[in-house]
């Protein structure tokens, strides 16, 4: 395959220019001026197209095994190619939870039959109780590519700072879900204008808060490399900023909507704008982009989180929580971080390549000869409005918005996995 006349950006090694990219058994062969063409030769004309690293995702929920009528794996790696995804990691709160090598081996298994790469994340603790560890050393060896009890946050500092200690051991990162229940009175609603508007008193930002300032400092401690997940705070992103300079190993992740949306949304979409953690204040949104802008955040993942129709229909305070995010991923940091000027074009990118692909020990995430192709291009400046997704479920708030940055092809391992 020859791709000729894309502009290229890897963030990986700083390369931007107008150059062809020819691929050979599902490798990147050479970047250059006028590469030669052999008869055989499938050519792609990306003429007007951006060239980058297929996008990966930390954080994604593929509700496979035991909630399949929402998502399932081949739908949500469907929506992953859609979206620009080469790889990405699916969190352990299926049922059963992945907190065994015998769950974890079976699930990798039917993911590797996918035309994407899926890797897949083991529970932090048995059965998400936050009470007995799983055989962390064994899962690793498996293949588990990190640690999460995503969804549940782990309430035990100590179980946590040994669980930390086994992750450092280990060189894999370990994620937070960070949301004290014992603050909360409905969750997925920030407490504030909007949830007085609504009539209950919803989730406040303390209840994140606290639990990433203990565990900024259980990560300074620990050695171990940290995710803050989904962070919703302006606070919490200075936490997070205070302790990477002491010399914790954090690193943040931040979602689409939190870095495009406020508490509002809620009063106008209703359950499609409830999420854990909430949304927040225009000033947490704010403080979220300078997170971004500064590198303190230097992680964007969507926290896809697939719900079916009868279930958002349901009245808010029993929603349940989570919005689909893959396919409307690059057009939202296009739209809201890059066209603004909060972000380069290269910087978003990097926050969803090559960041995510060091932090998780991956090969893809750069576009040089001998990496994996693994490829996505996109038009930064057409325009287009969501309507249909390939994922099973629908639950965006973003259906209908009219947004800049559109995937145009997404090639992974050399074969192309997604065309508009």
């Amino acid at each position: 395959m020859l791709i000729k006349n894309g502009y290229i950006i890897d963030p990986a090694s700083g390369r931007a220019e107008f150059a062809d990219l020819q691929i050979s058994d599902g490798k990147i062969f050479s970047i250059g001026q006028h590469l030669s063409v052999s008869p055989s030769e499938e050519i792609i004309d990306a003429s007007g197209l951006t060239i980058a690293p297929g996008l990966i995702d930390t954080h994604v929920h593929f509700r496979d095994p035991g909630f399949t009528y929402k998502e399932d794996i081949h739908t949500g790696a469907s929506a992953s190619a859609a979206g620009g995804f080469t790889s990405v990691i699916c969190m352990a709160n299926t049922s059963p939870v992945v907190d065994s090598v015998s769950v974890f081996s079976g699930l990798a298994a039917r993911e590797k039959e996918e035309a994407i790469h899926i890797y897949q994340a083991a529970a932090v603790s048995h059965d998400l109780k936050g009470t007995e560890l799983t055989d962390m050393k064994a899962l690793a060896a498996a293949g588990a590519c990190g640690f999460t009890d995503d969804g549940i946050p782990l309430k035990d500092a100590a179980f946590l700072l040994k669980a930390m200690e086994l992750a450092a051991q280990l060189n894999l990162p370990i994620s937070l879900h960070e949301e004290d229940p014992s603050f909360i009175e409905i969750n997925g609603i920030n407490h504030g204008a909007a949830s007085d508007f609504l009539g209950i008193y919803g989730s406040p930002s303390i209840a994140e808060e606290s639990l990433v300032a203990r565990d900024c400092m259980l990560a300074l401690k620990s050695g171990a490399d940290v995710v803050i997940q989904h962070i919703s705070s302006g606070t919490s992103v200075e936490l997070v900023r205070t302790f990477k300079a002491l010399g914790a190993k954090l690193h943040a992740e931040a979602t689409p909507h939190h870095f495009t949306l406020t508490d509002e949304a809620v009063i106008t979409y209703g359950s499609l704008a409830k999420m854990n953690p909430p949304l927040r204040t225009e000033k947490d949104r704010l403080a979220i982009i300078q997170g971004l802008c500064d590198g303190t955040i230097d992680i964007i993942a969507t926290d896809h989180a697939p719900h079916s129709a009868e279930e958002k229909s349901r009245p808010i305070p029993s929603a349940p929580s989570g919005i689909i995010g893959l396919e409307t991923s690059l057009a939202l940091g296009i739209t809201s971080l890059v066209r603004p000027g909060h972000l380069t074009l290269n910087q978003l990118l990097e926050k969803m390549t090559v960041n995510p692909a060091h932090l998780y020990h991956l090969p893809s995430g750069k576009l040089e000869p001998g990496a994996p192709a693994d490829l996505v291009l996109f038009d930064p400046n057409e325009k287009w409005i969501p309507t249909e997704y390939h994922s099973k479920s629908c639950n965006s708030p973003f259906t209908g918005w009219e947004l800049y940055g559109k995937v145009k092809r997404t090639i992974c391992a050399g074969k192309t996995v997604y065309t508009d």
